[in-house]
């Protein structure tokens, strides 16, 4: 199972299950889709997770997968912030579908599950009603011993204030402590996530000076919003089978995938807080996110190129076509002459 507020959710509007199930699919993408819709609620759906369960495949198989899913109407990703200023933390979920649906069912889907999940999330406003006449006004009872959240500190012992000892007239003083790098007197979050990626998968070993290099881009990132979590996962996720350089790469990932800013408004700018964007689509093959509309088929646009021929998108103007056919003519009689 996934952390709280992570992993599968099962989207509406799906028909009964039956063994004609993803018939239409290649014989990978069938696999991956029927243990998928068997998964239960809030089950991992990290490519990791996936292949240590599938052992047919690796995890870039896995990942080519999903993206196959995706595009076939099967599922969309999406990440969540919950909370409010400093507790603001992202979750990420994602929504499968055993019915496939096309890209106008999925934006009407999501636009509508970002504004339950905004009215869902929204503060409570404080109980200020008085108690009932039959509460008497007494002080609350101490809290019992040996629950949890109960334990209360003994009251400090106060201490004397200590005189320092005299030291001798001829003594030196004491030379002073070498002084240490930021990352090694205090770790920051953004230093440790680094550090963690070499724990998390050998193909990213890092070391103390490329954590430190690689410190404030890292933290840029956890100035948007993102969690700690989030930040090794992206980093993580889909890799290819190997990684010459470590800090090249995970240096390429934080620049191309660093999430967007949420841009300031004049109510926030006022003192009264917006409320933060609840709901975005990440692209399922890369993880960069966006708008529901923006990414048709669960894909941003550079992921749609490589995944599609450039036929679909960018279709030839007839002039040009017209000079590729007479070239190809010239071609065919040159052949027949030799």
């Amino acid at each position: 199972m996934a952390k709280p507020g992570y992993g599968k959710r099962s989207a509406p509007d799906q028909l009964p299950r039956t063994r004609a199930d993803f018939g239409l699919l290649p014989a990978r993408e069938r696999y991956v889709a029927g243990f998928v819709d068997h998964l239960p609620e809030g089950a991992a759906m990290s490519v990791k997770q996936l292949a240590k369960q599938l052992p047919l495949y690796g995890q870039q198989a896995i990942s080519s997968a999903l993206t196959a899913l995706s595009v076939a109407g099967h599922l969309r990703r999406v990440r969540c912030a919950v909370g409010a200023g400093d507790e603001t933390r992202w979750v990420f979920r994602t929504f499968w579908s055993r019915t496939a649906h096309d890209n106008e069912w999925w934006q009407a889907y999501l636009t509508a599950e970002h504004a339950a999940h905004a009215v869902s999330t929204a503060p409570e406003a404080p109980d200020t009603a008085p108690p009932p006449p039959w509460v008497p006004d007494a002080e609350p009872p101490p809290p019992v011993s040996g629950e949890p959240g109960t334990e209360q500190s003994p009251e400090p012992t106060p201490v004397p204030p200590q005189r320092a000892p005299a030291q001798a007239p001829d003594a030196q003083p004491a030379p002073p402590a070498p002084a240490l790098r930021p990352s090694e007197a205090s770790p920051s979050p953004a230093y440790l996530a680094l550090a963690r990626l070499g724990h998390e998968d050998h193909r990213l070993p890092l070391s103390a000076d490329d954590c430190q290099e690689l410190e404030a881009q890292a933290a840029e990132w956890l100035a948007r919003g993102v969690s700690v979590d989030y930040l090794i996962t992206a980093l993580t996720a889909g890799l290819p089978a190997r990684v010459d350089t470590p800090l090249g790469f995970v240096r390429r990932r934080l620049t191309d995938k660093i999430p967007p800013r949420i841009p300031t408004t004049p109510s926030t700018a006022s003192g009264t807080p917006a409320p933060p964007h609840r709901i975005l689509m990440e692209c399922t093959d890369c993880g960069r996110p966006g708008q529901p509309e923006a990414l048709p088929d669960g894909l941003c646009r550079p992921c749609r190129t490589t995944h599609r021929p450039a036929t679909d998108e960018t279709p030839a103007p007839p002039t040009e076509a017209a000079q590729i056919k007479a070239r190809m003519t010239n071609l065919r009689g040159l052949l027949r002459t030799v």
